[in-house]
């Protein structure tokens, strides 16, 4: 049989990338025991040991199963255990129970993933094109997995009454505080946005369109530790004049007076982390805060969000590689800002957009349709990627999506004013 050399090396290539996804995968989980793999500390958060298998079920579903003639599943049982909303795939377990699958054990889902990789890795030379897309979308959608996987532990490790750390500190390096905040002039008028080109791309990044931009400067660093502590210390908790009345109630009901993971000490604020906790940073970004959090702030400091059109527009010139971003096992955690404007890395940056489709946007056919569109409902966009997101995961035209009272995941603030 002839071999197209052109073919060989694409599927060289992507053997290549589907490694290193899966090998980072199970690096981010080598300092966890079975039990800290299994329970689940909230139904936002799941697993360790679920969103290892949740990846490995979707790489033997969509690509073994529907690809690869006479594959046999690697255990029937897996599929009710392990998909997560796809209704086309069938029943499945209760999200908010992913904590009781006590079985199978971390090594018997280690065992699992490494029966799929040799799999997929041997189909690969010969997949059809359709099928190599799935794998390209099963790599991206594991990295997806990969920065859930660093926040979920994260959480878990809250909730420990130890609050024991998982990762041996990083050495601090002392830093200047930044200086005040600089204001970069957006672009006005008509201007395009979504993605366009070759690559990859989530369906809901396009289709490419235009947007309206109004005169408008936007910060060029996110909102810091240090000066969240001063709308705190000015009673910005306390103050309905700065909240959507949605944000105010949930404040009051949840009792809401800073930051995830902030707590006050004798010496002052301190903030947990995958490090355990420690003094706070004040010049590193703030994070860890809600959009009703990061809307009030906006007001309280005479600003706003910017909308997602205006930070795409000004993100657009800059590297979405750069920054601090996820690079392997080890300290996660958000940096002081380096000189110049950035925005890409250490914080998901809220933007004042709802998530909602482009005009034009149409899901894909098949079961894999399900992965975005069915979520434009009642979210919040944020923009750029974070210390906990893989590097080359993100895009100008990536957006991420959570609910407005979220706020587990690295998310962050940056500052616009209309001009």
């Amino acid at each position: 049989m002839r071999t197209n050399p052109s073919r060989a090396a694409d599927a060289a290539s992507l053997s290549q990338r589907l490694s290193k996804v899966r090998d980072l995968s199970v690096a981010l989980v080598a300092p966890l025991s079975d039990a800290d793999a299994t329970v689940q500390s909230m139904e936002d958060a799941s697993p360790a040991k679920w969103h290892l298998a949740h990846t490995t079920w979707f790489l033997e579903t969509f690509i073994l199963r529907d690809f690869v003639a006479g594959y046999r599943l690697h255990d029937e049982r897996f599929p009710f255990l392990f998909n997560s909303y796809y209704e086309a795939e069938g029943r499945r377990h209760a999200r908010g129970r992913r904590g009781m699958v006590t079985r199978p054990t971390l090594d018997e889902v280690l065992a699992y993933r490494r029966h799929v990789d040799e799999a997929v890795q041997a189909a690969l030379p010969d997949l059809p094109a359709a099928a190599i897309e799935l794998v390209t979308l099963g790599c991206h959608h594991e990295e997806q997995h990969q920065e859930l996987l660093v926040t979920d532990i994260l959480h878990l490790m809250s909730e420990n009454p130890l609050e024991p750390a998982v990762w041996t500190p990083a050495r601090k390096v002392p830093v200047e505080m930044p200086g005040p905040i600089g204001w970069i002039e957006g672009a006005a008028g008509v201007v395009e946005i979504g993605f366009a080109g070759d690559g990859f791309a989530f369906d809901c990044e396009g289709p490419r369109h235009q947007a309206l931009l109004s005169p408008h400067a936007l910060a060029d660093r996110t909102v810091t530790n240090g000066e969240w502590a001063a709308f705190i210390a000015d009673g910005g908790y306390a103050d309905p004049r700065f909240w959507l009345a949605d944000g105010w109630a949930w404040v009051k009901a949840q009792g809401i007076a800073a930051p995830f993971y902030w707590e006050q000490q004798e010496g002052g604020w301190t903030r947990f982390g995958l490090d355990g906790r420690r003094a706070i940073d004040p010049a590193a970004p703030v994070t860890h805060v809600s959009f009703y959090e990061a809307d009030a702030y906006a007001a309280w400091a005479g600003a706003r969000l910017p909308t997602e059109a205006e930070w795409e527009a000004a993100a657009t010139p800059y590297d979405p590689a750069g920054g601090n971003q996820l690079d392997g096992a080890g300290p996660v955690e958000p940096r002081p800002a380096a000189s110049g404007p950035a925005f890409f890395g250490d914080v998901w940056e809220w933007t004042g957009s709802a998530y909602r489709p482009y005009p034009g946007f149409k899901p894909v056919e098949g079961a894999v349709g399900e992965y975005n569109g069915k979520f434009m409902s009642g979210q919040c966009v944020l923009r750029g990627g974070s210390c906990a997101t893989p590097r080359g995961h993100a895009r100008a035209s990536y957006r991420n999506f959570f609910y407005p009272h979220q706020r587990w995941q690295f998310t962050g603030v940056r500052l616009v004013k209309d001009i």
